[in-house]
């Protein structure tokens, strides 16, 4: 039905997360392909606090510069710093190794599902 992993959930601006407690969190195939190659990623730092659905980070492509939103609140915990080293693995494999980083979740979570996204994206 969709191209998005239904073990994940999704925000409008086109994070995904996944996981309980601990979740991790990156871009969706609809937005690494919309901004096109990503030659830069800057992501929070650990120890620092996340709010859901404000800016953490930034993401530049050859295209444009995008602000990078948590869809959760919490700690960030992790990073992954393969995508700072090599920002073209977010545009290859944006749901396994271009993930951007880990959140210890304080509150609940409010996204949608793949097939939410899914109609989402359709309507854009």
């Amino acid at each position: 039905m969709s191209n998005y992993p239904d073990d994940r959930s999704y925000t409008a601006e086109h994070e995904w997360a996944s996981g309980e407690g601990t979740v991790t969190v990156g871009i969706t195939a609809y937005a690494a392909d919309a901004l096109g190659d990503i030659v830069f990623v800057q992501l929070p730092q650990v120890g620092s606090t996340v709010a859901a659905g404000e800016a953490c980070g930034e993401l530049e492509s050859t295209k444009s510069v995008s602000d990078l939103f948590s869809p959760v609140g919490g700690e960030v915990v992790e990073v992954n710093d393969a995508v700072t080293n090599d920002p073209a693995v977010v545009n290859s494999d944006p749901y396994e190794a271009g993930w951007m980083f880990k959140v210890r979740v304080d509150g609940t979570m409010d996204l949608m599902t793949a097939e939410e996204y899914a109609a989402h994206v359709a309507g854009s």
